[in-house]
């Protein structure tokens, strides 16, 4: 599937945070050099700290990463992890006499945000395996064209975890916010997260502990840059 509109229209990329990460990582290569790796091919720990303040990424604040680690290494950064691991496959950058070097295509395409967003979220929702940030061996089931088209009716409003499991997978929405932890954690991993990554959800959270709740709205992102079947079911969204 295909779910994209063109490109070649101007889009409200404001939300997209791997966008931002991107440029802004294409831009230090281009300012500083390619960026040291590690003997395990991971980002050294001075690019690392650097993306960390430069990203400002929401749950991932400086004080939130130095109050849990006393250096940084890639592996603390997740958004890192997974923007380091798009852009090899996107074939935006690549890796060479132990740097990170950009290729052509990433240089073409700075200047092209809309492309340049398309390409990267193709790569994070579609190609890259979110398997090994969950704690669970089993595989999420269903395909991006059940998970989008679900999501286009749900969120058309406000959405949680829980109310999307039971649509996907049946049950009641209070047995699974209760008892199945690791199904709502995959469907975050594999779905939600990187729609909100890609900026086309937005997650809301409320309350702490066991009493924490969290919502996703689509943002406008999502509906200039996808064209689903279900949208043809899609209500007016009253506000008041």
């Amino acid at each position: 599937m295909n779910p994209f509109r063109s490109p070649d229209t101007d889009l409200p990329l404001t939300h997209a945070l791997i966008l931002k990460a991107a440029l802004l990582t294409i831009g230090y290569i281009e300012e500083n050099g390619p960026i040291s790796l590690t003997p395990s091919k991971a980002l050294k720990r001075y690019f690392v700290a650097w993306a960390a303040e430069a990203f400002d990424w929401p749950g991932y604040t400086v004080e939130y990463l130095y109050a849990v680690n006393k250096v940084l290494n890639e592996h603390d950064f997740p958004p890192l992890v997974i923007l380091h691991e798009v852009l090899l496959s996107a074939k935006l950058a690549r890796h060479f006499k132990g740097t990170l070097r950009l290729t052509d295509l990433a240089r073409k395409l700075r200047s092209e945000p809309a492309r340049l967003w398309m390409l990267l979220t193709t790569h994070l929702l579609f190609v890259v395996d979110h398997s090994p940030y969950t704690r669970s061996d089993e595989p999420l089931f269903g395909n991006w064209d059940i998970f989008l088209n679900v999501i286009n009716i749900e969120a058309q409003v406000a959405v949680t975890e829980e109310r999307l499991c039971a649509v996907l997978y049946g049950g009641e929405e209070e047995e699974i916010r209760h008892r199945d932890f690791k199904l709502t954690a995959s469907l975050y991993v594999h779905v939600l997260r990187p729609l909100c990554w890609a900026g086309l959800l937005n997650e809301h959270r409320t309350g702490t502990g066991l009493n924490r709740r969290d919502f996703y709205t689509k943002t406008p992102l999502w509906t200039a840059a996808l064209k689903l079947e279900t949208d043809r079911h899609l209500q007016p969204v009253t506000r008041h």
